[in-house]
């Protein structure tokens, strides 16, 4: 049931934009596996092989920690919707952070937030399709104000002070690189 592809092909782009949440998984050599969920309008396709996706500051800062020790990644789709499908998207990331000469541009690929932590660029290295006949139908009520409002109440120097006091070090002490070292 499951394909294989070296890149995304045009009905898997399709199904990306379809799509309002995303799974994504790091893990450094040792310690915790992270999974995470994510949403709003964070993702983008930039061509075959690469997607970008916008990190948000939230409590903890792991996938920086995991790609800057060694850059596996992997990106989950589930569709909750009457076509069952799922899709992975495997392969090395590098995080962009806002002091990188290419943060404007990608930036500028996502509507603006007060929030925004770093851009992923995964290079992929293979996409997988599996059938999904196990996943639920849900229904998208909408998006949660609550993260957006957060970022806005806190504010740009919240957000910095947020970061130095929650988002240095993942949960099991590795640095995630969101300052520079003379910072």
């Amino acid at each position: 049931m499951a394909e294989r592809f070296p890149a995304l092909q045009d009905q898997h782009i399709r199904f990306i934009r379809e799509q309002h949440l995303f799974f994504v998984g790091t893990a450094g050599a040792e310690g915790y596996i992270n999974v995470s969920p994510k949403g709003m309008d964070t993702f983008r396709v930039t061509g075959p092989s690469e997607v970008v996706w916008l990190n948000l500051t939230g409590s903890g800062n792991e996938s920086a920690a995991h790609v800057a020790e060694n850059g596996r990644m992997t990106i989950m789709f589930c569709s909750f919707g009457k076509q069952p499908l799922i899709m992975r998207l495997y392969g090395r990331a590098r995080v962009v952070h806002p002091r990188d000469s290419d943060w404007p541009a990608l930036l500028g690929l996502f509507p603006a937030d007060v929030g925004a932590r770093q851009i992923f660029r995964l290079s992929l290295e293979l996409v997988q399709t599996s059938c999904g006949y196990a996943v639920p139908r849900y229904e998208l009520k909408g998006e949660r104000p609550t993260l957006a409002k957060w970022a806005q109440n806190k504010g740009i120097e919240g957000i910095a002070q947020y970061w130095h006091d929650k988002n240095t070090v993942s949960l099991d002490g590795k640095p995630t690189g969101i300052f520079d070292a003379g910072e």
